[in-house]
């Protein structure tokens, strides 16, 4: 097991790893906890760091996180890992080789692989873990996993996810090619901690840092590895999934049909589709999940089933043999017909913060919602979708216990990528 938990009366000595954006809302969260001390925060761009400092007077800075771990390897119980998708892996495997409880943003890690082997060393160091799926716990998500589990809907036959949000597009997914200049980074950052276990890239200000760098294949896993986790979990907890059989994607044809985009920047849009198998809550012994995000839509039937015109841009449908359960990101599930399940009983929940949660279990409490021996597997069947983008068209047959493509051995190769020098 992990080290000791803070005696009675103690408090949670955490330490934050990443503050800017995504990080300083992980941060306050943290904070707003009466059982949490900010002990150490840590950050490549000095920025980032001197804002976050000045909330926590006191809490020791660090531009590398190695640093931090190791200077206070005595003084933290927990970290949370709030940096981009492609240094997951090495912080939180280091935290959890300190026994360290971790919270890590979504995706759980970049490369398939890095997901297994996190998993598994957290499961055997006995830590606490969470994945910020923060609407994992939501009253909507937690009622949607209440409700699949229930069967009001019959057996499962087919589900559609999706994530169209509006501007996403223009915000987040970039044209490319990858700049073949760049210039000095400003002197508040420290780019080669930046790029961590990247490949050597120039860097370029409005490019990659600080939010767009989920457009690029070495920093980030697209739109469906970044709210793939969110819109998948209820859907995974509630059916139970396991490792899916097969997974091919469709992408855009621009996208496809570029060798300068599609070798650096991430489509802007994709449709994947999972088969799982099947189990006792599902129709037939394999189940069809699909994804669409983009310029790719569920089918316009489906969508009629609520509202072709005010169709939650982000959500998740499940089509049942009694009828539909619609689970909006961030709202409230509904059920479809809504005549039919007029009266049909919520839960009675309490109010939870994931955040909360997660301190709360490293303090003796409950399991947490999104501990990685759940998230874990999730993620992974997630990232495949992320290997299916690389090679589109292409049916991909999954082993997850030898971890390959028995039918499409090159497509293995995008199952872990090779650490820069020194990242090892």
């Amino acid at each position: 097991m992990a080290g000791p938990f803070p005696g009675p009366g103690g408090k949670l000595r955490h330490a934050c790893i990443g503050v800017g954006g995504m990080g300083a809302h992980d941060l306050k969260q943290f904070m707003a906890h009466a059982g949490v001390e900010i002990v150490a925060l840590c950050d490549v761009d000095e920025n980032h760091l001197k804002t976050a400092a000045e909330m926590v007077p006191g809490a020791r800075t660090y531009t590398d996180w190695r640093e931090l771990l190791k200077e206070e390897r005595k003084n933290i119980d927990s970290v949370n890992v709030t940096v981009p998708d492609h240094n997951h892996f090495v912080i939180a495997r280091e935290a959890i080789r300190r026994r360290k409880h971790v919270y890590c943003q979504k995706p759980m890690c970049h490369d398939v692989k890095e997901v297994r082997v996190l998993t598994e060393a957290a499961v055997k160091a006995g830590v606490i873990t969470q994945l910020g799926t923060q609407v994992a716990s939501s009253d909507g998500d937690r009622t949607g996993v209440q409700w699949i589990k229930e069967q009001p809907i019959g057996k499962v036959k087919h589900i559609y996810l999706c994530s169209n949000r509006p501007g996403a597009i223009k915000t987040y997914r970039l044209e490319g090619p990858r700049p073949e200049q760049g210039q000095e980074p400003p002197a508040n950052l420290n780019w080669d901690l930046w790029l961590g276990t990247a490949p050597e890239r120039p860097y370029a200000p409005t490019i990659y840092h600080p939010a767009i760098w989920r457009s690029w294949q070495d920093f980030g896993t697209g739109w469906s590895g970044d709210i793939g986790c969110h819109i998948f979990d209820a859907v995974w907890k509630g059916l139970g999934l396991k490792a899916p059989k097969t997974v091919i994607a469709e992408v855009q044809e621009s996208w496809k049909n570029s060798p300068e985009r599609n070798s650096d920047t991430w489509p802007q849009g994709d449709h994947i589709t999972w088969v799982f198998p099947g189990n006792e809550m599902t129709e037939s012994d394999e189940l069809t999940i699909e994804w669409f995000d983009g310029e790719f839509y569920p089918p316009e039937k489906v969508r009629a089933l609520f509202s072709v015109e005010n169709y939650p841009a982000e959500s998740a449908m499940l089509i049942g043999t009694e009828g539909a359960l619609l689970i909006p990101h961030g709202g409230m599930p509904v059920l479809l017909p809504e005549s039919k399940f007029a009266t049909y009983p919520h839960p009675a929940l309490a109010t939870r913060n994931h955040y909360h949660h997660f301190v709360d279990a490293c303090l003796g409490g409950e399991k947490t919602e999104s501990h990685f021996a759940q998230s874990g597997p999730m993620t992974e069947a997630i990232l495949l979708g992320t290997v299916a983008i690389r090679v589109p068209g292409q049916l991909l047959e999954w082993d997850p216990v030898k971890m390959r493509f028995p039918n499409h051995p090159e497509a293995e190769q995008l199952l872990e990528r090779q650490y820069r020098k020194g990242w090892r």
